[in-house]
């Protein structure tokens, strides 16, 4: 059966990824009825931990995420979500919530 075990863990990570792109927009988590409502309607839905309710991405912003498709890792104890978006992912405007000049190689802090 295509689910998480949610008894086993309430809340589940979802990595959101452009499906055409492959970039990382954002993580979230999931609970059951926010990954139902997101089966069911098609656009993603998380559990917001700081406001303690379901959270439809895009409700307020109009930037919402078109799912096309949904993957559980090997454990289904994490969520892949493939998605179209329809506006920026973060909420600062930008892209993915990965936007930032700073990374590391190789222990080396760069910021370009």
């Amino acid at each position: 059966m295509f689910s998480p075990d949610f008894v086993k863990q309430p809340l589940i990570p979802a990595v959101v990824q452009n499906d055409e792109t492959g970039r990382v927009l954002m993580l979230a988590y999931m609970n059951e009825e926010s990954f139902e409502l997101t089966k069911s309607t098609g656009i993603a839905h998380f559990w917001s931990r700081s406001r303690q309710e379901i959270w439809k991405k895009g409700s307020t912003s109009g930037n919402y995420l078109e799912v096309k498709a949904l993957q559980l890792d090997c454990d289904s104890d994490a969520i892949l979500v493939l998605t179209q978006p329809h506006g920026p992912s973060c909420h600062t405007g930008s892209e993915s919530c990965f936007d930032t000049s700073e990374f590391v190689i190789d222990g080396e802090l760069n910021n370009d």
